[in-house]
């Protein structure tokens, strides 16, 4: 029953009904099926295979849009449940900056994210989309976090996640944060060319990435 619900969430995406999603929502938070898995099972899998259908040319740009939208209505409905168990965990002594860089306004893998790691006890501060550099220049220096996530969606726009290191080491602000980045033109090979700590390929790894990061000395 439970599986079949996830199945129906990530249907609901690919099929681009956003009454359809926050209805099913609905239906797995009444079942008993864990938010999480809901998102990243469910909702994160149907808006992958929409993006990779607009990637191939197999998709419109509305069709994209509107399987994000359902998404993002989805998500809303399963975030109240995810706010009560992060606040039931244990918090740990990590703090975590994210954002979508500047000229990105795309904010859905990044709100998995941030999702998935403040129910795993993270302290999460999300910047929101198109943050210049300066403003995770300013924010590092304000808030001190351990950790700083950047996402971008597009190969022009990824640039400047390099942008944003230099800037933080031109600061010496470089040596006291950790940095992941992600998002779909992003790899493994980029962050180590632009010096970042991890990458996450999907919400999964990248809070994987960020718990073994933390637990480094």
């Amino acid at each position: 029953m439970k599986k079949e619900i996830v199945n129906k969430l990530m249907n609901s995406v690919m099929s681009c009904d956003v009454e359809g999603a926050v209805k099913t929502a609905e239906e797995a938070l009444k079942a008993g099926v864990d938010p999480v898995e809901a998102i990243e099972d469910g909702l994160a899998k149907g808006i992958r295979v929409v993006g990779d259908r607009f990637g191939a040319g197999e998709a419109f740009l509305t069709e994209l849009m509107i399987a994000a939208q359902a998404m993002k209505q989805a998500v809303a409905v399963l975030e109240p449940a995810i706010s009560k168990r992060a606040r039931a965990a244990k918090k740990t002594l990590a703090k975590i900056m994210i954002g979508t860089v500047e000229g990105d306004i795309h904010d859905i893998g990044k709100t998995i994210v941030t999702t998935m790691l403040a129910v795993e006890g993270f302290d999460v501060v999300d910047l929101g989309v198109d943050v210049p550099v300066e403003t995770f220049v300013k924010k590092t220096k304000e808030l001190k976090p351990d950790v700083i996530g950047m996402s971008a969606l597009m190969t022009t726009t990824m640039l400047k996640m390099a942008d944003v290191i230099k800037a933080l080491e031109k600061e010496g602000l470089r040596r006291k944060v950790k940095v992941v980045v992600g998002g779909a033109p992003t790899s493994k090979e980029w962050a180590e060319e632009i010096g970042a700590d991890g990458h996450g390929g999907d919400a999964m790894e990248a809070v994987k990435i960020t718990k073994e990061l933390v637990r480094a000395p």
